[in-house]
C-alpha cells in the first residue's frame, strides 16, 4: 500500500526541498519506487537536483490539464530502487496560474494518480499560505512539519501547527532540520557535509550520522521501516 506524505516548511528555508530528495533515496535504497511532487513553486528547488531538460514541469501539467507522467523526470540514484520527480521550472507568469484553485484540484489529482503506480509519494511543500500547498496536505495521508532547532523555527511551529489543524491535518510530526536537537520533535536530521544539490543526495549509498538520522527520520515521521545497512550494522 502507498504512503503518501507532504514535507511543509514551518518557515521559508527551512530545508524541506533537500529532506524530501533524502528521504526518498534512503527509501530507494531499501528497493522501494519514490515520486516526489513539487508544490514549492516559487522557489523550484528541487529543479536544481535533476539533471537535462525539464519540459513540462508540475504548473504547465496543473495548468494545461496533462497527464501526471509527462512530466516525471529521474532523479539519479545508487539504489536498487527508483525515484523520479515532477518539479517546478517555470515563468512567473504560469506560476502564477499553477497557483489557482483549479490547479490546486489538478495538483491534488497527480498525487493520487502516484500512489497508484509508487510504493511512496513525497510532496515537497512550502509553508501552508497558498493553494498548492493546502493541495499538498490535503491530498495526503501525512504531514510532516520541517523546522529548524532555532528561535526562529520554534516559534514558527505552533503557528503552523495551528494553521494545519484550521484546515483539517491533524497531528503532524516534526522533523528539526540541520539539527540533533529531537525532544521536542518527533526527529532530528544533522547537517550534511554536502551541501550542493549536484552531490546529492547521499543518503542511497552513504553512511554516517546524517545517513542514519534520515533512516531513522523516514521511521519515525511516516511509519515506513527501511532495511538499510551502514557501517556501524543494520537500521
Amino acid at each position: 500500500m502507498s504512503t503518501t506524505a507532504a514535507l511543509v516548511g514551518a518557515t521559508g528555508g527551512a530545508g524541506v526541498t533537500r529532506l524530501t530528495v533524502e528521504f526518498a533515496a534512503a527509501m530507494a535504497r531499501d528497493g522501494r519506487e519514490v515520486a516526489i511532487l513539487d508544490a514549492a513553486f516559487a522557489t523550484q528547488g528541487l529543479a536544481g537536483y535533476l539533471q537535462g531538460r525539464i519540459d513540462p514541469d508540475v504548473t504547465a501539467l496543473a495548468t494545461e490539464e496533462r497527464s501526471l507522467a509527462e512530466g516525471l523526470v529521474e532523479l539519479p540514484v545508487h539504489a536498487s530502487g527508483r525515484v523520479v520527480c515532477c518539479p517546478a521550472y517555470a515563468p512567473f507568469e504560469r506560476l502564477a496560474r499553477a497557483k489557482t484553485p483549479e490547479a490546486a484540484r489538478q495538483f491534488e489529482s497527480f498525487v493520487r494518480d502516484a500512489a497508484v503506480g509508487y510504493d511512496q509519494v513525497l510532496v515537497d511543500a512550502p509553508p501552508v499560505a497558498a493553494n498548492q500547498a493546502l493541495a499538498a496536505v490535503s491530498a495526503t495521508d501525512r504531514t510532516v512539519i520541517v523546522a529548524s532547532a532555532t528561535p526562529r523555527g520554534r516559534d514558527a511551529l505552533p503557528r503552523m501547527r495551528d494553521r494545519l489543524d484550521d484546515v483539517g491535518v491533524s497531528d503532524p510530526r516534526v522533523v528539526h532540520n540541520r539539527s540533533t536537537d529531537d525532544e521536542t520533535a518527533d526527529a532530528a536530521v544533522p547537517e550534511s557535509d554536502v551541501t550542493a544539490p549536484a552531490n546529492a543526495p547521499v543518503a542511497d549509498d552513504g553512511d554516517g550520522a546524517f545517513t542514519e538520522a534520515v533512516v531513522e527520520a523516514v521511521d519515525a515521521t511516516l511509519d515506513v521501516s527501511l532495511d538499510v545497512e551502514l557501517e556501524d550494522g543494520l537500521l
